[in-house]
């Protein structure tokens, strides 16, 4: 059977969407939470109402009769195969005699057979963009419609767990998990993080992929020159390919098929019971829900997540993908969905440290440019222009920049470039890969900084 999309997956769905306000629905018996940072959150079960239409239908009118005026709502999404919905509003407020601009998002869950719970987050049209994301969080720190119905359905208990916020040592994301679980060290930085339980439970956050558009004309040479034997060595000849908008749940597979293969680990088998669409700004993302069995002789996992695929970048061809997944053995799923569903509701980014991280990175490369523009304009004018464009130390401007670009895209692509330690031999890895053979080998290979790349091999 089709499950219905958790309410921490939908939230993180809309958090990517936007668009959120100061509303009281006195005629519901709901609960409500007045932030300190201003807004109104309304959440509970919908007396009378069985059906998620139903109850979204309720609360509009309740906001009709209490505001004025009847609002406006955006298109409706439902939750393919079951009958939940969601939808954004904008209504205009005469209760205080001034009109005041209100947006806010109605979610409508079905619970069980015969009881349906909503909630509303609102706040004043010009804030409401800037105040979404807390208030968001807010909500579903204090409303887990499923944990009950989980623990009618399996007699298990579906409580959420004591959480605990655990932040990166480069401070670039942070999350909230029990006691018991641990990050994976080498897996968990600038912004990614994976953690597991102890009992077989996991959590992949903020996994992300540089993929090359295979409909895109540049990423079509590319490969062109790769089957003609051409870019050995590079990166080029390691990098991932898939072509945007394919099927999600086929391109998420493929992706993980691929991640585990560079890492030497046999395929993992999945069973989807549920791909649906979820409203995302700028990017198409889809909630994925069903089983994963990874062949490592423990047997089947729930699988949960959100896959968000964003536009292919018309300049370079490439475009970026992003997986929040929650794994459980499916003896323990029932109690630990909503454990689950809150930790990945805790995930946070740090963008700023993410941003940094890679300007360091970037900036090399980026003054590089910038002293060859210089030179080149001061040469312009020099009547020898052409002698001393011949300059050695002008060619040296242009190698250094070749390889400080190839260590910025080997930074977005993830890649680490190694040497034998009597620098006999270079080649190109994946990070993990990388971090492998150092560590297990750390007498025989070592890390190459753009300074000593080798030209025809490292870039």
């Amino acid at each position: 059977m089709i499950r219905p999309l958790k309410p921490a997956i939908l939230a993180l769905a809309i958090l990517l969407s936007a668009s959120l306000a100061p509303v009281h629905l006195q005629a519901q018996s709901l609960k409500t939470i007045d932030p300190p940072g201003g807004g109104k959150i309304v959440y509970g079960q919908v007396a009378g109402q069985t059906t998620e239409a139903g109850a979204m239908g309720s609360i509009l009118s309740s906001l009709h009769k209490n505001l004025g005026e009847r609002p406006q709502v955006g298109k409706l999404f439902q939750i393919r195969g079951t009958e939940s919905v969601a939808a954004f509003f904008s209504v205009t407020s005469h209760q205080t005699g001034k009109p005041m601009q209100i947006a806010g998002l109605i979610v409508a869950t079905k619970v069980t057979s015969d009881s349906v719970q909503a909630a509303l987050v609102s706040d004043d049209a010009s804030r409401f963009p800037k105040t979404l994301g807390p208030l968001m969080k807010t909500l579903f720190q204090a409303w887990h419609p499923f944990a009950g119905a989980s623990t009618a359905s399996t007699g298990a208990s579906a409580s959420i767990q004591p959480l605990h916020q655990v932040v990166l040592s480069d401070n670039s994301a942070s999350v909230s998990l029990p006691d018991g679980w641990k990050l994976v060290p080498n897996m968990s930085a600038m912004g990614t993080l994976v953690a597991l339980g102890p009992n077989g439970e996991s959590a992949e956050l903020g996994t992300t992929w540089l993929i090359g558009d295979t409909n895109h004309p540049l990423i079509q040479k590319t490969i062109q020159q790769l089957r003609a034997g051409y870019l050995r060595n590079s990166v080029y000849a390691t990098a991932t390919y898939y072509p945007n908008g394919a099927d999600p749940a086929q391109t998420f597979v493929y992706l993980m098929q691929t991640l585990r293969k560079k890492a030497n680990l046999p395929e993992a088998k999945y069973n989807f019971t549920a791909a649906t669409p979820v409203q995302a700004q700028g990017q198409r993302c889809t909630h994925l829900a069903g089983t994963s069995d990874l062949q490592d002789g423990k047997g089947s996992r729930e699988l949960d997540g959100l896959f968000c695929q964003r536009p292919t970048n018309p300049r370079t061809g490439s475009y970026m993908s992003l997986a929040y997944t929650t794994m459980a053995p499916v003896s323990v799923a029932a109690r630990e969905r909503a454990t689950l569903g809150a930790i990945l509701q805790s995930f946070n980014v740090n963008q700023q440290v993410v941003a940094r991280q890679a300007n360091q990175i970037a900036a090399p490369a980026i003054a590089q440019i910038h002293a060859i523009g210089r030179a080149a304009a001061e040469q312009a004018r020099n009547a020898h222009q052409m002698e001393d464009i011949h300059n050695s130390s002008v060619y040296k401007h242009w190698d250094d920049n070749d390889k400080r670009s190839q260590e910025f895209e080997n930074y977005q692509l993830g890649y680490s470039v190694l040497s034998t330690t009597d620098n006999k031999y270079h080649g190109t890895f994946w990070n993990e890969d990388a971090d492998a053979l150092v560590k297990s080998n750390p007498d025989k290979f070592e890390y190459v900084n753009a300074p000593n790349y080798w030209k025809g091999i490292d870039y």
